[in-house]
């Protein structure tokens, strides 16, 4: 098998948690140059997926480089939603952080639903100068966030919206994340959309805390009888979803009760200088913005419409995991740079 094979393929491999990788987990990879042509096809079997690597050789350099330069210069930058997300859920479309929220009155949720029949058709328009559409952004996330005080949003709302959800994790998320926990590396979680709930996800749905995570979101501010009253520093939109925002990070554990060992400070995350960038749309490659960066290695997931946009996809990110695919294949790049520990 080639070296650029083994750049993504796992056949059986344990790596060194309490959890593994799928012993039948098989790729699919197929080799894209300008098109979407040259395929090379394994069986397919539990936990199969199917990837694309643009340039094989650049791959297999950046992961060369990133393993010379040891764990202690690794981090992680995700997306939450339809990344480290499922895009479907039994068969139908996932729900978002900020989708799932109920607001324990209809009105309200009418009137967020409104602006976003609006305004979600003007975050993708090829027409819009992107700082009228950067105005626009801000707009929108105000006005959210000012339905979501005056309808007297809770923070019990916010679990039992949790609870009553269709989100879920893909499948390896949680592997992958104890994987970076027993290395130390740094996990940051870029959200447009609100931190508590991405909390209260993680609370609910893995039933663990993981000591390196760092949400970058919008943060809600509640008073002693849990009603939201404000948010806390810079809105956060689709727009500006970078590293600059870096100052609102907060470490999962503030929220969700302490935990025994390091945590990270912004300074430390960005002498970080190998980055990792998980995401669901072009527009997630500037998440690492702020960050001055010496390698990067970004994943692409292309959920859906799949045939439209691989090509730009393909040229965006190095490599693409298609159709809603499982996070494994993530669990063994960062097992191939940090193969041992250090």
């Amino acid at each position: 098998m080639s070296n650029r094979l083994q750049s993504i393929l796992l056949l059986g491999t344990t790596i060194r948690t309490n959890r593994f990788i799928p012993h039948r987990f098989t790729s699919r990879i197929w080799f894209c140059s300008g098109s979407f042509r040259n395929q090379t096809n394994m069986e397919i079997d539990d936990g199969s997926c199917e990837v694309v690597v643009g340039d094989p050789h650049l791959l297999d350099t950046k992961i060369a480089a990133m393993r010379n330069a040891g764990q202690a210069k690794l981090q992680v930058i995700a997306d939450f939603d339809a990344t480290l997300t499922k895009y479907r859920v039994n068969g139908s479309r996932g729900q978002s952080s900020h989708g799932l929220l109920q607001q324990e009155n209809a009105e309200y949720d009418n009137k967020r639903r409104e602006l976003y029949e609006y305004y979600h058709p003007l975050e993708f328009s090829p027409t819009i100068p992107i700082e009228e559409k950067t105005k626009l952004m801000e707009e929108w996330w105000g006005k959210t966030h000012a339905l979501l005080i005056e309808g007297g949003l809770t923070y019990d709302g916010i679990r039992q919206s949790v609870a009553d959800s269709t989100i879920a994790f893909r499948e390896g998320v949680v592997e992958l994340f104890e994987f970076l926990e027993e290395r130390d590396i740094p996990v940051l979680i870029f959200s447009a959309g609100l931190a508590d709930i991405i909390e209260e996800v993680m609370r609910q749905k893995v039933h663990k805390l993981f000591k390196n995570v760092k949400i970058v979101s919008n943060r809600m501010v509640f008073d002693d009888n849990g009603h939201l009253v404000s948010f806390k520093g810079k809105t956060i939109h689709s727009l500006n979803k970078n590293e600059h925002a870096l100052d609102m990070a907060a470490p999962l554990h503030d929220r969700l009760g302490a935990v025994d060992g390091p945590t990270y400070e912004n300074v430390s995350v960005k002498m970080r200088r190998n980055v990792i960038l998980l995401g669901d749309h072009i527009g997630d490659l500037g998440m690492s913005d702020g960050l001055n960066y010496e390698n990067r290695i970004s994943v692409g997931f292309l959920n859906d419409n799949v045939e439209n946009s691989l090509d730009s996809y393909c040229q965006a990110f190095d490599v693409v995991y298609l159709n809603d695919a499982p996070m494994w294949g993530v669990v063994k790049l960062v097992s191939q740079i940090c193969p041992g520990g250090d």
